[in-house]
């Protein structure tokens, strides 16, 4: 309901006309309350129009920024597909590939091979997307020989503490290939670590078709006069290279001659088993079984093939085989014979439950040998040895005959232990040596099937790793001119260099194409 203000008047005490200047004065003050909040509004929306403007501003300069980014990216991208990956490498003298691709490659082909450095290479710069030429395996192997005929002639400090490893590599034909190495006492490993082939240095690589104690003779008194009579030469046992060391005897009283332990182990066990009868008929079944399983749902238990020539020192894996298929045997849930029924399996393997006792014989007097062969690879030989050897071997034995061979192992490091003065320490394992053949077969590849080739001038590269320096200093002392003396004078014509004379002369004769054989 509205009220007049005239009657409202007389709630009021103050007079009519205070109360109209008080209204006057409150309109006047709504008035300029209204003007500073307009001004102020003003001027925000002044300031928000240039906020705006700022942030369009920052915007168009974001975008041009990531535009710039983009750029760069994209031609980061361009420049690193149009440049080489690979680090600064310029040619070494008239060759067209710089030092450090040059150790690369004789790296590779001592691991992988002289075709397989090649591909190695090819796949790496391909993955890379490196636009760079990958050097022939001819070329690499240019490069190897030439590594190895360096490391030959690389002088050599004399010492009246070294100890040479001997040995003989042969392939088909009438060459042999002596091949001695060094080390030197003093810088044997510490106890507890093995021989690696960069302890050792390659003395000679002579190839030859006979080789009688006389000529072992010879090349042994070349070396010593070259690096002085050795403390000790380390051999297999081979007749000619033991006794060639009595001509060395003759200036070194104390001279001795070290039989690898290994081989006089495999002897002592070819003794032992060699007329076992029950041994010579577990060999023939397992040839029988070979023959009858490797092509059949067994196949993936076919024994291994056996190594005639030294059989008694690769027996492991014959008896580590028996042991796994007896276990199948005695294991019907085992997965390895989930496809093979259990009639087939004792058909063809059921022979061998037979043999579980001569088997449990077996594989002790392996066990022997084996921590024999550990403990003289990580040890050496010194006063003491046999005593520390014979705690080795004894561990655990319950057969007869394993004992009987531990008690010869142990007398025969005794015998030895005799020649070596206290505090010494000498090698008496030539592991080292048989595995630097294996290296160099490695490379040979299917020509190791066949005689010496030119290759056999980079033996000695193949014990040490090449680096840029290395071969720098390589390739400023040894060309390939040096190399083809090599061959020539330790060579001549070889095998496969004979082998295609003779189908060259076939081919003219007849008057039609033939296919030679392949060069080594």
């Amino acid at each position: 309901m509205k009220t007049s203000w005239t009657k409202t008047r007389a709630n009021f005490k103050s007079p009519l006309r205070v109360m109209a200047q008080f209204l006057h004065r409150s309109r006047e003050n709504k008035a300029k309350r209204c003007a500073e909040i307009k001004d102020k509004l003003d001027e925000c929306r002044r300031l928000l129009v240039e906020r705006e403007v700022e942030i369009e501003r920052q915007r168009q300069e974001t975008r041009e920024w990531q535009q710039r980014a983009q750029r760069l990216e994209s031609e980061m991208r361009g420049a690193q597909r149009s440049t080489p990956l690979l680090p600064p490498d310029p040619p070494l003298g008239k060759h067209g590939y710089g030092p450090r691709m040059i150790s690369l490659a004789v790296n590779l082909a001592r691991v992988v091979g002289l075709r397989g450095s090649h591909r190695v290479l090819k796949v790496f710069f391909d993955w890379l997307e490196v636009k760079e030429d990958v050097p022939h395996p001819t070329t690499i192997r240019n490069w190897l020989l030439r590594v190895g005929v360096a490391a030959m002639r690389e002088p050599i400090e004399q010492s009246n503490d070294w100890i040479w490893m001997a040995d003989h590599s042969n392939q088909i034909g009438p060459e042999k290939a002596l091949v001695v190495l060094g080390v030197r006492a003093a810088k044997m490993p510490a106890p507890g670590k093995t021989l690696k082939h960069e302890d050792m240095r390659v003395l000679t690589v002579c190839p030859r078709t006979a080789w009688k104690t006389g000529d072992v003779a010879a090349v042994y008194a070349e070396l010593a006069q070259q690096h002085g009579e050795p403390r000790a030469v380390l051999t297999d046992g081979a007749v000619e290279l033991r006794e060639a060391v009595e001509c060395l005897k003759s200036k070194r009283s104390d001279t001795i001659t070290l039989p690898d332990f290994k081989h006089k182990a495999a002897n002592f066990l070819k003794s032992l088993l060699s007329k076992d009868e029950r041994f010579a008929e577990f060999n023939t079944l397992i040839g029988k079984t070979r023959t009858t399983i490797q092509q059949t749902e067994l196949a993936h238990l076919t024994p291994p093939s056996p190594k005639q020539k030294a059989r008694f020192m690769n027996l492991k894996g014959i008896l580590d085989w028996a042991a796994v298929c007896l276990w199948l045997l005695n294991n019907p849930q085992a997965e390895a014979r989930r496809l093979v029924t259990a009639e087939r399996l004792e058909e063809k393997l059921g022979w061998l439950r037979s043999f579980a006792g001569e088997l449990a014989v077996w594989r002790e007097c392996q066990g022997v040998i084996s921590r024999g062969v550990t403990f003289l690879n990580e040890q050496g030989l010194f006063r003491g040895a046999a005593r520390r050897l014979r705690t080795t071997l004894f561990v655990n034995l319950t057969e007869r005959v394993s004992r009987r061979l531990a008690k010869q192992l142990v007398k025969f490091v005794v015998d030895a232990e005799r020649q070596v003065n206290n505090g010494e320490r000498l090698p008496m394992s030539t592991e080292i040596l048989e595995s630097t053949f294996s290296i160099y077969k490695q490379l040979e590849r299917q020509h190791s099937k066949g005689g010496f080739t030119s290759l056999l001038a980079g033996f000695a590269g193949l014990l040490k790793k090449s680096t840029p320096e290395s071969i720098k200093q390589t390739f400023s002392a040894t060309s390939i001119n040096d190399v083809k003396q090599w061959v020539k004078g330790n060579l001549g014509d070889t095998l496969t260099a004979k082998r295609r004379t003779t189908y060259h002369e076939f081919k003219q004769a007849v008057g039609r194409a033939t296919i030679l054989p392949a060069t080594g």
